[in-house]
Parts: C-alpha cells; sequence; structure tokens
C-alpha cells in the first residue's frame, strides 16, 4: 500500500496594526491524494479568533503574471473585510489583548492535524513555497518528524531555473474546476471530487491553492514533456508581453515635448569710478544699487562745495 499525499497550503496575515513580520494562520488545507485509488480528499480548518489581520492579495494578468499588491483587513471571526491603512497603528495594551485571543487557536491547529496524519495515514507532504508555512504550523505545536516535506516550486526552480508563481503554473496548465462533471481538470488529467469536498473549491480560497498546487505536481511528474512546452510558452508569451511594454514606453517618451530650459538672466555691468584699475565685473541688482547711491552721494557732495564758494565769494570783505 502506497502511502498518501498530503498537499498543505495555509492563509495567513500579520495582526492590523502590529508588527510586520508576527503572522497568524487564517484558514489551513489539506488535499489528501490516494494513489492507489485516484481518490481525493480536502480538510479544512478555518480559525474563528476576533482579530483583524491583513491579507496580500496578487492581482495578475491573463498569463498569470503578477501587476501589482492589495492589502486588505478582515476579522477572522466575522470574516467581514475593510480598507487597509497604512497609518493604523495599535498600542501595546491592544496587541497584548490581540496576542491572547490567537494564543488558544494554537491547540484546534495542532488538534486538526495530529488527526488528520493518522486518519489519512500522511508520510509525504507537498508544499509551494512552504517553509514558512510549515514553521507557522510547528509554532503551533504541530510534529513533522518522520515527514516527508516536498516543496514543489524549489524543485521547479531547480529543472527550469525559473521561479514560477502558481498563479503562472495554473494557467500553463489549464487548471479549472468543471461544475457540471464535477471534476478537477488540467491539460492531461481529470479526477473526480466529491461535492461536499468541491464547496471548499472557492477562488484565492486555501483549499483552491492546495486543488491547484496537486494537479501541478502530478502534471509536472506524469506529463513533463507537455508540461515543460507549455511552461516554457507561457514564460515566452510573458517576456513578449514585458518586451512590448518596454517598447510602447519607450515610444511614449521620444513622443512627449522637449522640456525647454529656461532663457539665461541678462547681466548687467556696472564701470567702476574713474581712477581704479578694476575690471568690468558683471552685477547683480544689489550691487546696482550700490553703484546708484554712490553717484547720487557724489552729485550731493559736488553741489554742496559748489554751494560754499558761491558764498564766500559774494561776501563782501571788510
Amino acid at each position: 500500500m502506497r502511502d498518501n499525499i498530503a498537499f498543505l497550503e495555509l492563509k495567513f496575515g500579520n495582526i492590523y496594526g502590529g508588527y510586520a513580520n508576527f503572522f497568524a494562520i487564517s484558514d489551513i488545507s489539506l488535499l489528501i491524494f490516494d494513489p492507489s485509488t485516484n481518490r481525493i480528499f480536502i480538510e479544512s480548518l478555518a480559525i474563528n479568533a476576533d482579530v483583524d489581520v491583513v491579507w496580500v492579495n496578487s492581482k495578475v494578468n491573463e498569463l498569470g503574471h503578477t501587476i501589482g499588491r492589495s492589502k486588505q483587513v478582515i476579522n477572522l471571526r466575522t470574516r467581514r473585510k475593510k480598507p487597509f491603512k497604512e497609518e493604523f497603528a495599535l498600542d501595546e495594551d491592544s496587541l497584548n489583548f490581540a496576542f491572547n485571543r490567537i494564543r488558544p487557536t494554537r491547540r484546534f491547529i495542532k488538534s486538526f492535524f495530529m488527526k488528520n496524519f493518522r486518519k489519512y495515514n500522511i508520510r509525504n507532504i507537498v508544499t509551494f513555497d512552504g517553509k514558512r508555512d510549515i514553521f507557522l504550523c510547528e509554532k503551533s505545536g504541530v510534529i513533522f518528524r518522520g515527514m516527508r516535506v516536498y516543496d514543489l516550486q524549489k524543485a521547479l526552480n531547480k529543472e527550469f531555473n525559473y521561479l514560477f508563481s502558481l498563479n503562472k503554473l495554473g494557467v500553463a496548465t489549464n487548471i479549472r474546476y468543471d461544475q457540471g462533471d464535477g471534476n478537477l481538470k488540467s491539460n492531461n488529467l481529470k479526477y473526480w471530487i466529491h461535492p461536499i469536498a468541491a464547496r471548499q473549491l472557492r477562488p484565492r480560497s486555501a483549499a483552491w491553492d492546495a486543488a491547484r498546487m496537486f494537479m501541478v505536481y502530478q502534471e509536472f511528474n506524469d506529463h513533463n514533456g507537455d508540461f515543460t512546452m507549455k511552461s516554457a510558452l507561457l514564460v515566452n508569451q510573458i517576456q513578449a508581453m514585458k518586451d512590448a511594454e518596454a517598447e510602447e514606453a519607450a515610444a511614449q517618451a521620444a513622443l512627449a515635448p522637449p522640456v525647454e530650459e529656461a532663457a539665461p538672466v541678462e547681466e548687467k555691468a556696472v564701470t567702476p569710478p574713474v581712477g581704479t584699475d578694476d575690471a568690468v565685473v558683471p552685477a547683480t541688482e544689489e550691487a546696482v544699487a550700490a553703484a546708484a547711491a554712490a553717484d547720487a552721494k557724489a552729485a550731493a557732495t559736488e553741489e554742496a562745495v559748489t554751494a560754499t564758494t558761491k558764498t564766500t565769494e559774494d561776501k563782501p570783505s571788510e
């Protein structure tokens, strides 16, 4: 009997207004695949704590390429969402209160894993860039001793020397769930999902990401040739899109009117007083004003001397 494989996906975020590097788990999903029967089971856990956490969501285009990110605040108990404000911060007492509300959830997380490890005889765990996922689970008391943990993103990076995202791989392998026949499908594979389990396959959910991870894993291992070709084609399309955007930006820059430089301010020259050897120098407004004042003072002095001389000449001698 072959051991079942569990595909682990976590959703987590930091406490709103708290430390950026302290993460709280919000959702956990384990997709369990039985290779002997091709049956799929999905087990999920939603954390129910009255705490606001920040989710970071990627915005992608039709090729799965990330074109932006957005932040959203969600309350784990009510699941109500509200806008994210960068400047919002909790005081120390409020932050400690939020920590105390999260702490009891650790035993539920540990119980969830231990129960499903025994129930499904899990010995192999697949993650996608799951180093932090494993770390957060271990902080809650989950023991992975004796488990084989396989990082799918790391294996793909080693194979293709390209860091794929799950969104890109989902496009390359054409992963979708067909509600008509109840099958989870990709380019070369399809697996029937029980209707109860299928209810968990909502966009952006942990269960949906675990399902996409499972299909990528199967395509990579069972249909490697086609997987390699479709992935390379997608990478080429993304690069062509980037090149076209760069050319368009360059064309727009070339069509933009040139920026005119300000005309230089005309400089005025002030001639030094007669009898000096100073060169003619450019004058500032202060220099021009000082020269005018000096000329006025000299003229006044000359008039005063002339008036004194005239008075002396007109005075009769004794």
